[in-house]
Formats: structure tokens, C-alpha cells, sequence
């Protein structure tokens, strides 16, 4: 197994991770607890990169939701110092 948790992983590193345990069990005659065990990872990986999606999915869907309603007068956010970044990391200073 990979040495950093699939939870502190980027989306991208467990997608390259689980490609790399992909390849190696379609390419490499490896024992069987090996094999086991690398499917369980890959199993996990997959899980993670669906949830993670998922994520983004929720967030775009707010974004383009947001999107649509009545402009917002923009002064506001400027004098309370808020970004919408700040909005949707959750940031509310």
C-alpha cells in the first residue's frame, strides 16, 4: 500500500495510485495475498475518487444554482471583506 492515507490524497493521486494497481494486476504475476490486498486498495481508491466526485458534483450544481438567481450587489460582500470563495470553503471571517 501506498504510504499516505487515501484520505490525505488529492483526487489526482488516488486516481494515479489506483492506475498503478490496475496496471500491476493486469501486467504482473504477483502472489495471491498481494493480489488480494491490492484489490482491497483499489477498492478503497475507487470508493474515494467516487465520493470526491461527488463532492465537486454538489459544489458545481451550488455554483451554477447560485449562478442563477438575482445578482447579488457586490459592494456587500466587498465591505464584509468576503469572497465567494470564502463562502463556499466555508471561510466566514
Amino acid at each position: 500500500m501506498n504510504s499516505k492515507k487515501i484520505e490525505e490524497m488529492t483526487y489526482e493521486e488516488a486516481v494515479n495510485r489506483l492506475e498503478e494497481i490496475v496496471n500491476r494486476l493486469e501486467n504482473a504475476e504477483i502472489p495471491l495475498e498481494e493480489t488480494l490486498s491490492s484489490f482491497q486498495e483499489g477498492i478503497a481508491l475507487s470508493r474515494y475518487c467516487r465520493e470526491k466526485l461527488a463532492e465537486i458534483e454538489y459544489r458545481v450544481d451550488y455554483i451554477l444554482k447560485e449562478e442563477q438567481r438575482e445578482p447579488v450587489d457586490q459592494s456587500l460582500d466587498q465591505e464584509d471583506g468576503l469572497t465567494e470563495n470564502d463562502i463556499l470553503d466555508g471561510d466566514n471571517k
